[in-house]
């Protein structure tokens, strides 16, 4: 009897990864230290915003996620139009072929599901019906892990994500308000579990020399409303600027040195603007290039105020006291998970004094919440372990069966 040699399983990671968004690509790493763990055999390769950077930095083979180059610029010329219009049906065939060449497609965390910033439907929601779709249509598990969700009001963007979720294998979300949001979408979750972040399942930075005394790490946000708020934009983004600025500020007058820190490289901006606003030799600027480079960062802070949802999740994985500056439910459910509920602040209007009130609660109550970090981080591990084990034999099982079946043939 002749044996049959088993080709590697194939995974696909997909998303929009390598952009320059810090959190979607910590999401990535986490799910493919789980892929390597676990599965050492498996070939993995994406399919993505920024294949370039994927490729350099992670190892693995990428695909542009769109065919139009210019999909993210806006589109005021016939032929800007007409690229858009093309590559939407292009896009069709091409995630089709992509995902009928794998046994499993992840999509590793983000707010996937979610309309808390500024999207349009045909843009990403558009491109993760495809992938879902695909997925079913040619018998590709796929999987939402660990994902953000929120309920949409604009009717093509929520049918986009409604369906996106009813297709997908395998549903799991990073919070409880997330699997309520699709329920609310007519999504069936009975079946879905709720685990953290799979951020959290990054190593910690290991313990460094001692940081300025007083260091107060601030990550800011290009942060102008979310999809329902286009209109009040700006105004929703002057007013965070500024409160910002007056807290920051404030600080440096009373001689803490201060670290602004970005998670995307669309935050930059707003870090020149309150360096200039502020020009105080106190504070200072960093351009992590990573989740790691951003915990080293918060590590050796003594408190951390923080607006973009991973750049909270880095802080509070280091144990650092932390107050948010919250912009949707996933932040105050991932403070209200991590024992800091009491500590967030609305980034839509950001109050000086208020935040300097609640800043100074904070401080006081440092060594508690130091203590109260370790044991929530320590949960967050052991859910995780548990969501990957429930990948394992929901996931991979079924696809190592019908692998086998389809060699055995």
């Amino acid at each position: 009897m002749t044996s049959v040699r088993r080709r590697p399983l194939r995974v696909g990671v997909f998303g929009l990864l390598g952009s320059g968004n810090l959190g979607n690509d910590g999401s990535l790493e986490a799910v493919l230290g789980y892929v390597r763990a676990r599965h050492p055999e498996a070939v993995v390769d994406a399919l993505c915003g920024g294949p370039e950077a994927v490729r350099a930095r992670f190892g693995i083979a990428a695909t542009r996620l769109h065919w139009y180059r210019g999909e993210y610029r806006t589109a005021s010329r016939a032929g800007a139009v007409a690229g858009k219009a093309a590559g939407k049906l292009v896009d069709v065939f091409r995630t089709a072929s992509w995902v009928r060449r794998h046994d499993v497609v992840i999509v590793p965390g983000m707010g996937v599901l979610e309309a808390t910033l500024p999207l349009r439907p045909w843009g990403f929601p558009y491109a993760l019906f495809l992938l879902c779709a695909s997925g079913r249509a040619f018998g590709t598990r796929v999987a939402l892990v660990s994902v953000g969700a929120a309920e949409i009001r604009d009717r093509p963007t929520r049918a986009l994500v409604r369906w996106s979720g009813r297709l997908a294998a395998y549903r799991s979300y990073r919070d409880a308000p997330s699997r309520a949001a699709m329920r609310a979408m007519g999504v069936d979750t009975s079946r879905d579990e709720v685990y953290p972040d799979v951020a959290f399942a990054l190593p910690a930075p290991p313990a460094g020399p001692p940081g300025t005394p007083g260091l107060v790490c601030v990550g800011v946000m290009a942060f102008h409303g979310g999809n329902d708020d286009r209109a009040q934009a700006e105004e929703i983004h002057r007013r965070y600027l500024d409160g910002t600025i007056r807290f920051v500020r404030a600080l440096v007058e009373a001689g803490r040195p201060v670290r602004l820190l970005t998670g995307d490289g669309v935050d930059r901006p707003v870090v020149t603007a309150i360096l200039e606003a502020v020009g105080s030799p106190l504070l200072t600027a960093a351009e992590p290039a990573s989740l790691a480079d951003l915990m080293t960062e918060m590590a050796a802070a003594d408190t951390v105020v923080a607006t973009r949802y991973h750049n909270l999740i880095c802080a509070l994985k280091t144990g650092t006291p932390t107050l948010a500056l919250t912009y949707a439910a996933k932040s105050d459910a991932l403070m209200d998970r991590m024992g800091l509920g009491a500590y967030c602040h609305p980034a839509r209007a950001v109050d000086a004094d208020r935040l300097l009130e609640q800043f100074r609660s904070l401080e006081k109550q440092s060594a508690e919440l130091r203590e109260t970090l370790v044991e929530r981080n320590q949960a967050a591990v052991r859910q995780l372990d548990d969501q990957f084990a429930a990948l394992d034999s929901v996931l991979f099982a079924a696809t190592d069966h019908a692998h086998a079946q389809r060699e055995s043939t």
